[in-house]
């Protein structure tokens, strides 16, 4: 197996704010060198979400959602999929049909939630796609977390060994998973490079930058990512066009990335031959529930302890 690049290329507002690099060692000793953890039971809290899911509802068009936060050393990703379960409540009428997953520090027993791991990836889908009726229902998965430039996602839990979720393992769990009508968002560095991978008729692919380039916002002096932010955040409080969203958001990204002189990542979107009609055949049984605010504040606005962020020491291996 060759030494990968896997984590050099973590998200770029990460390593423009605190000097955090990732060199060779690092991922060889992170990747390589260590043991496979053994396995592991089921996830309880996983098994026990999936079994409360609202049923589909016969002759309805219903939208399921799942949202994955990636790495639970960074606050920002799970407060982007705790906002996409409560605006899947509230805006999309998918009360009861959507699952999170994240890797953060354990919350109290009843707020806990089920681990991003890529074993929980295929068993949400597994009982997602259960759920769901194939010829009818819309799956909306969203990926939050750090990119690699071999265009892999970064699975981190404190206490565990670091993982990689390609796009060919993504592929294949939705595959497996019986589910046909997708949206798939990745906010990531480097997203644009899933997209080959994971587009077909039925699936609509919104990626946060190109292929070959970085995304912002992530780091712990953040609580939104640039495209959590613009697509999730602002554009799907405006419509419930996907797609619409995803313009607007790819405007505000890039009028805000040259403010900041940042190089634009240029988010990029892959519309499959069949997904437009299936979508807006959803949008016309829906009626939108009221705009959710985004309820984190910018510490830049309120200060990280209000805002609920804390400072973390850098993972091991890299220097401030």
């Amino acid at each position: 197996m060759r030494l990968r690049s896997a984590l050099l290329g973590l998200c770029a507002a990460t390593l423009l704010a605190s000097g955090i690099g990732f060199g060779a060692g690092y991922a060889a000793n992170k990747l390589l060198d260590k043991p496979a953890a053994p396995p592991r039971p089921d996830d309880a809290v996983l098994v026990n979400q999936l079994a409360g899911l609202a049923p589909q509802r016969p002759g309805h068009r219903d939208l399921f959602v799942l949202g994955f936060a990636g790495d639970g050393s960074e606050q920002v990703f799970e407060n982007e999929v705790l906002f996409l379960r409560d605006l899947a409540a509230q805006r999309l009428d998918a009360a009861g049909r959507a699952i999170v997953l994240a890797n953060h520090a354990a919350a109290p027993l009843d707020q806990r939630l089920p681990e991003a791991t890529r074993a929980n990836l295929r068993r949400a889908l597994s009982g997602l796609g259960e759920r769901m009726d194939p010829d009818q229902d819309v799956l909306l998965l969203y990926f939050t977390t750090h990119g690699t430039e071999d265009h892999e996602l970064l699975v981190r839990r404190e206490g565990r060994q670091d993982r990689l979720l390609t796009p060919a393992m993504i592929r294949q769990a939705l595959d497996e998973s019986g589910i046909r009508h997708r949206v798939i968002a990745i906010s990531a560095c480097f997203a644009g490079g899933f997209i080959e991978e994971l587009q077909d008729p039925d699936t609509l692919v919104l990626a946060a930058a190109r292929h070959d380039r970085t995304s912002f916002g992530c780091g712990n002096d953040s609580v939104a990512t640039f495209f959590g932010r613009a697509w999730l955040a602002d554009g799907l409080n405006q419509t419930l066009d996907f797609a619409a969203a995803f313009d607007q958001a790819r405007l505000a990204i890039a009028i805000r990335e040259k403010a900041e002189t940042l190089r634009p990542s240029r988010p990029q979107l892959a519309r499959g031959a069949r997904i437009d009609a299936t979508l807006a055949a959803w949008r016309a049984g829906v009626t939108p529930g009221p705009a959710l605010p985004y309820p984190y504040a910018e510490p830049d606005d309120l200060g990280a302890e209000a805002a609920g962020v804390t400072a973390s020491p850098p993972p091991a291996g890299t220097s401030r």
